[in-house]
């Protein structure tokens, strides 16, 4: 598993979005980017998450930042998700977890005693430059905007 840590230059990746499209971090240089990831689409805390990005996205925008969600769900999962929440950012469907497995958020987890592997709900704060200047590993899935602006101001 990648240890990723704050100074460290975020690692590159590519992949498609909820609308077929290619999304690549190398596009949002000179901007800040939010890429969170979470473990699966529709879920009620993977919703309720998403949904507090999109209630604040104007003021995310406003702050210069761009926001990239990536779970291993594959491009229909995710379209129904965005449409459903009329989510207005790009979720990119990473169904092989390279982009997981670059992060390192693909880990054990437990629930009810049972171990399993899954994606640790992470969210990474990347500067203009791909630095990481943040790293959230256990957002708050109700303030998770708030939080953000927070590690940036």
């Amino acid at each position: 598993m990648t240890i990723l840590t704050i100074g460290k230059k975020a690692p590159a990746f590519t992949g498609k979005d909820q609308n077929s499209n290619k999304v690549s971090l190398a596009d949002f240089k000179g901007k800040k980017v939010v890429l969170y990831f979470y473990p699966k689409d529709s879920t009620p805390t993977c919703t309720v998450q998403a949904c507090n990005l999109r209630d604040n996205f104007a003021l995310l925008k406003q702050q210069g930042i761009e926001i990239i969600g990536v779970s291993a769900d594959d491009i229909k999962s995710h379209q129904k998700f965005a449409n459903k929440n009329k989510l207005p950012f790009s979720l990119i469907a990473d169904t092989a977890k390279i982009i997981i497995e670059k992060y390192g958020v693909w880990a054990e987890k437990k629930l009810f005693g049972i171990k399993y592997m899954g994606i640790r709900r992470t969210t990474f704060v990347i500067d203009e430059k791909g630095i990481i200047l943040a790293i959230i590993t256990k957002p708050k899935s109700k303030s998770h905007a708030e939080e953000i602006l927070k590690v940036i101001a």
